[in-house]
């Protein structure tokens, strides 16, 4: 069975107290995705891409009518110290977060955890500049 017809085949809010066993294809990497690994029952990205597939309005659901492919776009630490990771879909712009698996790739994990650092707002070769404007006397020590 594939994820586009899980809501067609249950009652709605089934999967938000039943287990999620079924496999499913990433629509961007092509991955097969089990639920074997994850760390839970409930496997809702590719632990490759981190891709996902706009299925819900609340979790579990599966009463989302948009379908769109949700990319990853931030993680954050929620309180205990576990990970999720931002979701934004490419068709109408929702955002979602979802727990991260323990078999997601952690390179494209700190790859979007770095990227606010990579790429901030202002040029880097003008900090020593901005500084000198704030007060600071503008030396990197």
């Amino acid at each position: 069975m594939n994820r586009e017809n899980k809501c067609k085949t249950f009652e709605k809010g089934y999967y938000k107290t039943h287990a999620c066993k079924d496999t499913f294809t990433c629509k961007v990497c092509g991955r097969l995705c089990t639920p074997q690994n994850a760390g839970s029952d409930h496997r809702n990205h590719c632990p490759n891409c981190l891709s996902s597939l706009h299925v819900d309005i609340e979790p579990g659901d599966r009463a989302s009518d948009c379908g769109g492919i949700m990319e990853p776009v931030a993680v954050w630490v929620r309180r205990g110290g576990e990970w999720a990771i931002i979701h934004r879909c490419k068709r109408c712009g929702t955002l979602s977060s979802n727990r991260v698996a323990a078999d997601d790739n952690p390179m494209k994990l700190m790859s979007i955890a770095m990227k606010p650092l990579c790429e901030p707002p202002f040029p880097l070769d003008r900090i020593e500049e901005m500084t000198a404007l704030m007060g600071g006397d503008g030396r990197l020590r």
